[in-house]
């Protein structure tokens, strides 16, 4: 924070091997996928935390970690005379030959970032959503309520319960008088039976709680060392949990569409179905919010360019692309190329994706590097797209970093 606030360090868990992604994850961390044209998924929570003042940020990493290492050292360079930071912190096995057992683990391993800042409080938040959240005021509502952590809470439908965990939530609306981690059937909210609060994954602790939590859920050989899955808990049934409630909160420049905006983008669907947000004409989650950035690298290339015919609706276009073809409802990363007589409908195409001429690529995601051949088709056949691709639960096609296109 700001000198004269309350002293916060960020804590950013970005080890997870997001399973549930792949073929994006097969050779990234899930934070590091690409999202939106130009960004990363890190670069939302990071951006967050750094539009809300606190600037001091240490980002746990694990598997896979070399290019989220390499996109937060290169983008995210903070003030160094100001004593600010973002830096990639690996497992680093302090406590023995082990790679982090749970989220909890993790931060227990990296304790010394915290003895060595010594801040009031710790901002432990998920690195692989995508949302605007103004920090700053669940801070203050955490000091208000002299809780020992508050997590921020969404209403989502309860059918949707076993994806998330569940909060529940005393008379006064703020107390957490229970946490389910992923349940089936849980109870829906007195005000609205139908829904329940689900975890967003997002935690502000005072640093004596959390310390003593971390610590006792390491001497528990039952746990999971998991921050929803085992801290919360604990924390909850010691009277120490607090709600803070995500609708609440605001940020500049939001819209009346886009205020509470948060998506979980951990299976392709998801993933998917948060890309095809960001290109209507009324934006579910607009990228063009000038008063609360979000910040990422960008490389140097030249403008997108149109010749040939070529033309793009309803879609996002990044720098250096080159369309000759046809483009709709689509997300283009830099350095896409569309031959001419192409036909590009609903997907996303990251990095320096090439589609051949006459090809017809629809409702797929395609990562960097792929290059599909003249005449080729992906989304046209379903029988060969499940022969030859991932397929997800809901139909979007996948092919992971440089996959071959028959």
């Amino acid at each position: 924070m700001r000198r004269g606030g309350p002293s916060v360090l960020g804590i950013v868990l970005a080890g997870g091997e997001g399973k549930r992604l792949m073929p994006l994850t097969a050779d990234r961390a899930k934070p590091a996928v690409t999202f939106g044209g130009t960004y990363r998924l890190v670069d939302f929570v990071l951006s967050n935390l750094v539009n809300g003042d606190i600037l001091r940020i240490c980002v746990l990493t694990q598997y896979k970690s070399h290019s989220l290492d390499r996109h937060i050292t290169t983008t995210w360079r903070m003030s160094s005379l100001l004593g600010n930071y973002v830096t990639p912190v690996p497992a680093q096995q302090r406590l023995g030959p082990r790679w982090y057992l749970g989220s909890a683990d993790a931060i227990l391993q990296s304790l010394n970032l915290v003895h060595d800042e010594q801040p009031e409080y710790v901002a432990v938040f998920g690195a692989d959503h995508v949302y605007r959240m103004d920090p700053r005021q669940m801070l203050a509502q955490h000091i208000e309520s002299g809780a020992g952590v508050t997590v921020a809470g969404i209403r989502v439908p309860r059918g949707e319960s076993s994806s998330f965990g569940v909060i529940t939530p005393g008379s006064d609306g703020q107390t957490v008088t229970g946490f389910l981690e992923k349940p089936a059937d849980p109870p829906g909210l007195a005000d609205d039976p139908e829904c329940v609060f689900a975890s967003m994954g997002n935690y502000v602790f005072t640093t004596k709680a959390l310390v003593e939590a971390l610590h006792r859920d390491a001497e528990d050989e039952n746990s999971v060392h998991d921050m929803g899955g085992s801290i919360l808990p604990q924390l909850t049934d010691r009277g120490e949990a607090a709600l803070y409630d995500f609708s609440a909160n605001h940020v500049p420049g939001e819209t009346s569409r886009d205020q509470g905006y948060w998506r979980d983008v951990g299976t392709l669907d998801a993933y998917y179905d948060a890309h095809m947000d960001l290109i209507a004409e009324r934006p579910a989650f607009n990228l063009y919010n000038r008063d609360w950035p979000v910040y990422t690298h960008s490389a140097q290339l030249s403008p997108a360019r149109f010749n040939a015919g070529g033309i793009a609706s309803e879609s996002i276009i990044s720098a250096g692309c080159l369309i000759r073809g046809q483009v709709t409802r689509s997300v283009l990363s830099p350095g896409v190329v569309v031959d001419p007589g192409a036909v590009v409908q609903g997907s996303v195409l990251h990095d320096n994706v090439h589609i051949g001429r006459g090809a017809v690529v629809r409702g797929a995601v395609l990562d960097k590097n792929v290059d599909v051949p003249p005449g080729a088709t992906i989304g046209v056949n379903p029988d060969r797209d499940g022969e030859l691709y991932t397929v997800s639960k809901g139909g979007v096609i996948a092919l992971g970093k440089g996959q071959r296109v028959p």
